[in-house]
């Protein structure tokens, strides 16, 4: 995958330490993160279930598995690992399901590194890879409260209104996926 490659280069290039977007997470955590999330399904319902009662003790053990990848594993080793991708036995893993979950995942992260760096610009992607991510966008506003009009700026005429009412968003399909999943300040969209 593309965007896996990308972000482990850029990993490796701005050091373990490095900020990200992350509200409390360098780039160690992320990495971690990313081994976790592909490498043990054990983790996975405190990813999905996070923001249900029952999911924050879920999620309480999907972290303490992210700090213990973090601490024990050296970083150049858990950057193998991301490259690497998850194992052909896990969720993640399996090709029709990863590559639908891992898109937009990889994607986000990417930009949570990218837009944590000074001086960084949007960048110029393809047309296949805009309109993954509007996909991904327009499941991601699934969850937005009130609901949202997505509109991109790339494609006119391209709207989409998800839920009964809210603000309408404009801008490029990467722009509308930060967004979507909780990264407005990092998100370059005009609201309306």
């Amino acid at each position: 995958m593309r965007e896996r490659a990308a972000l482990a280069d850029l990993l490796a290039e701005v050091g373990p330490d490095a900020p990200t977007c992350c509200e409390g997470w360098t780039t160690a955590h992320l990495a971690a993160h990313l081994v976790v999330r592909d490498r043990r399904p054990d983790a996975g319902p405190g990813y999905a279930l996070e923001a249900l009662p029952i999911g924050r003790r879920l999620h309480a053990h999907s972290a303490r598995l992210e700090e213990q990848k973090r601490i024990s594993t050296p970083y150049a080793d858990v950057l193998a690992q991301v490259r690497e991708g998850a194992p052909v036995w896990t969720p993640m893993g399996l090709p029709g399901f990863g590559n639908l979950v891992n898109g937009g995942e990889y994607a986000i992260h990417h930009e949570d590194v990218r837009r944590a760096q000074p001086a960084w610009e949007p960048r110029e992607l393809s047309r296949a890879d805009r309109d993954l991510l509007w996909r991904t966008a327009t499941l991601f506003a699934r969850r937005v409260r009130g609901g949202v009009t997505l509109r991109r700026t790339d494609v006119p005429g391209v709207e989409k209104k998800i839920g009964k009412g809210g603000p309408t968003l404009a801008g490029d399909p990467m722009e509308l996926l930060l967004w979507t999943s909780g990264r407005r300040d990092a998100a370059r969209v005009e609201v309306s």
